[in-house]
């Protein structure tokens, strides 16, 4: 069970990092139109529930890097980006809009 878990965390993390780069240049050499509107929404089927994985992945990393981060005196930065960077861009941004 511990095996497939991590699997599937792998490959939902390999998806995001292909699917939103190739997403974000393809929008932005095309112009608005409602077709690409439903089209970014549509993928918002599988980049929020990549955003979070990334949530909780982050959260772990933060948590067990704390030690390390609170004696380098950088603890915000380390909670910034590893926690509510990505919380953001799963729960506080606009449909559709990445």
């Amino acid at each position: 069970m511990n095996g497939i878990l991590k699997r599937v965390i792998i490959l939902l993390t390999t998806m995001a990092l292909v699917a939103v780069p190739c997403m974000t240049s393809f929008a932005a050499g095309l112009e608005q139109d409602d077709d690409l509107i439903a089209g970014k929404m549509a993928a918002e089927v599988v980049v929020r529930p990549l955003g979070i994985c990334a949530t909780v992945i982050g959260g772990v990393i933060f948590v067990v890097t704390l030690p390390f981060s609170a004696l380098g005196g950088n603890t915000n930065a380390a909670y910034d980006y590893l926690l509510a960077d990505p919380f953001k861009f799963t729960f506080s941004r606009p449909l559709g809009e990445f």
